[in-house]
């Protein structure tokens, strides 16, 4: 079973960063860290995270599920590390400086990959990021922002603005697929639904602004627009980081 080491870490994630070996005695049929990983994406991509768990991929594996157990010491340790192994290649950072460019592009491939394992998104938070990936990822982000010349309060601060927008976003991505496809919708045929019922519901002087958006068919024109509202948003919050960074310091 796995043990906390030294670095206050499940073995587990120790066994990820190489900081220790496989374990070598065991089953006959011999597992890695990385089998197991690999199974527990093949199960949340076939049948979604919530089918994900011990035995289930255990059953994937084909082996008994008591010996995962000493690999990985929880499933919530399991689905901390498949979220961690899927979020790859991490973005390389620009050499020439451009800050705004590269969290463009490193909030870009953030979604890409979210959009690929939608299951990602709803991987609860259980403390500040340690897995490999996910460690490498904030270094990269860093990287930008230190290269506007922010400080590093500055820079932590706003990668975590950026990185809640972007969890945010997929998440919405995320549950909103599953209720068209469990819906039997569209998302074209949904959000005219919408439309239609927000207008039998509201009236132009209780709802004036509200109306007006629904006059206008901005709900109609919607559909497929999720990659522009990404965009849309990443931009306007880049917007503000760049006020920081050109404006003058706070007192």
């Amino acid at each position: 079973m796995s043990e906390t080491t030294e670095t206050g870490l499940p073995a587990s994630i120790e066994l990820a960063w190489g900081f220790r070996e496989q374990p070598k005695k065991g089953p006959k049929r011999a597992l890695t860290l990385g089998e197991i990983i690999d199974a527990g994406v093949a199960v949340a991509s076939a049948e979604g995270l919530r089918a994900v768990s011990m035995s289930r991929v255990a059953q994937e594996l084909g082996v008994a599920t008591m010996s995962l157990y000493r690999y990985v010491n929880a499933k919530d340790e399991l689905v901390t590390l498949m979220a961690d192994a899927v979020f790859v290649p991490v973005p390389a950072v620009p050499e020439d400086g451009d800050w705004r460019a590269g969290l463009t592009r490193w909030g870009t491939e953030y979604m890409a990959i979210a959009r690929r394992h939608p299951w990602s998104a709803e991987v609860a938070i259980s403390g500040p990021p340690v897995a490999p990936n996910s460690v490498r990822w904030m270094e990269a982000g860093l990287k930008c922002l230190r290269a506007a010349g922010l400080g590093p309060d500055g820079q932590m601060a706003s990668l975590l603005l950026v990185s809640q927008f972007l969890r945010s976003q997929a998440l919405l991505e995320s549950q909103l697929d599953a209720a068209m496809r469990a819906s039997g919708h569209t998302d074209e045929t949904l959000l005219h639904s919408y439309s239609r019922q927000l207008a039998m519901l509201t009236g132009p002087s209780e709802f004036p602004a509200l109306r007006e958006v629904l006059d206008a068919g901005v709900f109609d024109g919607a559909a497929g627009d999720a990659d522009e509202d990404f965009h849309f948003g990443l931009g306007r919050i880049l917007d503000g980081i760049e006020v920081l960074v050109t404006g003058p310091a706070p007192a």
